[in-house]
């Protein structure tokens, strides 16, 4: 599977007599092409309503781009997936630069914790979560206090006037 991407997709039943003005259904998708987009729009409308893709169009397709890409968010994202056992909804939190990130790190996550396929995960909703006191798991709360530090305790200290070889190891821990 490439890079995802996410796609707002809108489509609706094909006009008739009965109904010349159908209702619009707008769905965002996160796919690694426009027809694999399309493919599971169609696949989700079919489940939601009694529309096909026989008998129905594509109205629009856009691809959603990130507001601001270089700053790390933390996103929640609600997940209905199938397992060998049976149908389980989950919540999830991840800390990524951007929405495409965050599902790509579900998708990963779900493949190695669950054996979960891209097939069996749907994605029912992905929120950025803004506030710190909203995050509900600890493994992503640890990660956003203040004074947060990643300490280095084996480093070699470079110093101008040191010899190439020398007697005695060099003292790495600090």
């Amino acid at each position: 599977m490439g890079r995802l991407q996410e796609y707002q997709v809108i489509g609706r039943h094909l006009p008739s007599e009965n109904n010349p003005a159908p209702k619009l259904y707008r769905m965002r998708i996160f796919a690694p092409n426009k027809v694999v987009a399309k493919s599971r729009f169609w696949y989700f409308l079919a489940k939601l309503r009694k529309i096909k893709k026989a008998n129905g169009e594509i109205c629009s397709l856009n691809v959603i781009h990130e507001k601001r890409p270089t700053r790390v968010k933390n996103f929640g994202i609600w997940i209905r997936y199938d397992s060998r056992s049976g149908t389980h909804n989950m919540y999830k939190e991840y800390r990524e630069m951007s929405r495409c990130d965050a599902v790509e790190a579900l998708y990963q996550d779900m493949a190695a914790r669950h054996r979960a396929r891209f097939r069996s995960i749907h994605i029912l909703k992905v929120v950025e979560v803004e506030k710190t006191a909203d995050i509900r798991r600890a493994y992503i709360q640890q990660l956003v206090k203040p004074g947060l530090k990643f300490p280095m305790p084996h480093r070699v200290p470079k110093s101008s006037g040191s010899k190439i070889f020398s007697a005695k190891r060099p003292s790495t821990f600090v």
